[in-house]
């Protein structure tokens, strides 16, 4: 079970949060100063601390500073009721994960939370802090030229299949080049509606609208003086797109509700996990802001094209999950089937087969009775349910579509969006004009491990 440090001053805030966060499966801890939240921390290991800034005694900061002394991998989301920009901009410098400014909706929060630990997820998880594992010529080329990139100082367009390591890639760009002690800055475009977008990109000032209690700054203010990562900028609303562009161009932009100009001085690193030409071609996608972001492009190659890099990778995860006083080692024949596997859901889907079989094995070898794990794929149209007949309507096998791969992984939208190849916004858009059951009625695949 995930364990999660809340620490607010405030009774009624932390009994909030701790309802909420304990429906949603996570232990959790509280405090009420940064003293007690300390000590709670040091008897364990926590996944995530929610931590006001303003309390007695230790504040938000200090806590935050403790917290990175302990634990490199525990990410740190700051909360507060004041909304100091300047506050913003170095809490962001000094390594918080995010910054909310209060009162935050527990849905907002929520989906920082959930965008902080899959960042965190990939970095510890995927790359072990520092290596990228692999070498097939073509990831080796890859990697080539994102050091390549490094070196230079300017904006870089990844583009590769869900699941191949983009953000990785840009940790690693920003690692080598001389933004290495800036801040690194990520926001998901696809997982924002575009009336939250703009605010989360360029902030906003007090009153900009309904429940802007207090100025905040955006993802660009944030990353001044290192990278912003734009993950899956193809998801980028139409209406926003001119004033992206702009602040790409001129590294400057308006705070939402505001007219006083900001400046930057950032690098950007965009993702997008299918060809921008197309969205372009549909109009979808502004061609000047494709050629203003594909300064520097670098294709990452799916999994099926990295001959031989399946046995290092899945060997490396073994060893990352294997719990203390268990040593997880995985059979030839085991390895020999994993090999013979597509992955369409490329490492990702590896480490997470890795990880299932690590968890339900006992110590020692692996054999290659831990295929019949199986791995999640999205069910075909073949394959959904009986009622696929001929002269069924396309609406009515779409809403089969959606509905079966949300079984399939227990309501886990942004996995049924990589399974479906589509964007986690269309797959929201799609619950609600099908009507299909929130998160909360499915039942997880793999409930018991």
């Amino acid at each position: 079970m995930k364990r999660l440090l809340i620490a607010d001053d405030d009774a009624g805030m932390r009994a909030a949060l701790e309802a909420r966060f304990a429906r949603r499966g996570w232990q959790v801890d509280v405090a009420a100063n940064g003293t007690e939240a300390l000590a709670k921390f040091r008897s364990g290991p926590h996944a995530l601390v929610i931590t006001d800034v303003r309390m007695p005694g230790c504040d938000g900061f200090a806590l935050m500073r403790e917290v990175q002394n302990c634990s490199a991998r525990t990410a740190v989301i700051l909360l507060t009721a004041y909304g100091c920009i300047p506050d913003a901009v170095e809490a962001m410098r000094k390594g918080a994960c995010d910054y909310l400014v209060k009162p935050v909706a527990f849905e907002k929060l929520e989906m920082a939370v959930e965008q902080v630990l899959r960042r965190a997820g990939s970095e510890n998880g995927q790359c072990d802090s520092d290596q990228l594992v692999g070498q097939s010529a073509a990831w080796q080329q890859a990697l080539a030229r994102a050091r390549q990139a490094a070196a230079a100082d300017a904006d870089v367009l990844i583009e590769a299949e869900s699941g191949t390591g983009k953000e990785l890639v840009a940790r690693m760009i920003h690692r080598l080049s001389a933004r290495k002690a800036g801040p690194f800055v990520a926001v998901n475009c696809a997982a924002f509606p575009e009336t939250l977008l703009e605010s989360e990109l360029f902030g906003h000032a007090r009153g900009a609208f309904t429940g802007a209690v207090a100025a905040r700054p955006g993802k660009f203010e944030l990353a001044s003086g290192g990278t912003l990562l734009l993950d899956e900028v193809g998801e980028m609303p139409m209406p926003l797109q001119p004033k992206l562009l702009r602040a790409l161009q001129e590294r400057e932009f308006d705070r939402l509700g505001s007219n006083q100009t900001v400046k930057v001085d950032i690098r950007v690193i965009a993702t997008t996990n299918r060809p921008l030409e197309g969205a372009i071609a549909e109009g979808r996608f502004r061609a000047d802001l494709f050629y203003r972001l594909n300064v520097i492009p670098i294709a990452l190659p799916p999994l099926r094209e990295r001959a031989g890099d399946v046995r290092e990778l899945a060997e490396h995860f073994a060893r990352l999950y294997s719990v203390p006083g268990k040593s997880a080692c995985l059979s030839d024949e085991l390895l020999a089937g994993l090999e013979a596997q597509l992955w369409p859901g490329n490492v990702r889907e590896l480490a997470n087969f890795v990880r299932r079989a690590v968890a339900l094995s006992g110590d020692g070898e692996i054999g290659s009775e831990a295929l019949a794990y199986g791995t999640i794929t999205a069910p075909s149209a073949t394959s959904l349910a009986p009622e696929w007949k001929p002269g069924l309507s396309l609406e009515d096998m779409e809403r089969q579509l959606f509905r079966m791969t949300l079984d399939a992984t227990g309501g886990n939208r942004a996995r049924a969006a990589e399974l479906l190849g589509v964007s986690l916004r269309t797959v929201r858009n799609k619950v609600r004009e099908f009507g299909l059951p929130p998160r909360s009625n499915y039942r997880s695949p793999y409930a018991g491990e």
